[in-house]
């Protein structure tokens, strides 16, 4: 009788060679994406406690001062009206709110002359209200003493502005 003819392994063996190559294929895909998120990770952590950071820390905050809402009669347009603004003021530090404070009075009374002698009509647009401001700004720098400093009013904020 004859003998069969071997059958044919459907799997033909893969030489060590090559399976090696495939399995330190592998690992060095995996030891990339692991260097490299590790390295994205520490550049992230980093970015938060840098320098950057530092700038945040050292930059001044803003400081407020709120001052009660005016009421005057504004200079006759078309008849009476009058305006009620609601405004705060920023200064550099705590020793001028607290300067303010203390003269608010006369800040009050300057800004009362100020605000009076306006006509509608310069405050109701945009420009009008930033040029406002910027008068509002020197009328409160102004020393409170003769042969003083200026104050450190930085910006003025409408918080209510009203005419009618």
């Amino acid at each position: 009788m004859a003998k069969a003819p071997p059958k044919a392994d459907p799997k033909p063996e893969v030489p060590a060679v090559k399976l090696k190559k495939k399995r330190l294929l592998i690992a060095g895909v995996a030891l990339a994406v692991l260097g490299s998120s590790g390295a994205g990770a520490w550049y992230f952590t980093q970015q938060n406690s840098g320098p950057h950071t530092a700038k945040l820390e050292s930059a001044k905050l803003p400081v407020f001062v709120n001052l009660e809402p005016f009421t005057v009669n504004l200079q006759p347009d078309s008849g009476e009206q009058y305006l009620q603004v609601a405004l705060t003021l920023q200064v550099t530090d705590a020793a001028q709110t607290e300067l303010i404070k203390l003269h608010m009075p006369q800040v009050r009374s300057r800004l009362l002359l100020l605000l009076s002698s306006k006509k509608a009509s310069e405050i109701s647009t945009v420009e009008g209200k930033n040029h406002l401001a910027s008068e509002i700004i020197t009328q409160v720098k102004q020393p409170f003493t003769p042969k003083t400093a200026p104050q450190n009013v930085t910006g003025v904020f409408f918080t209510s502005f009203v005419i009618q």
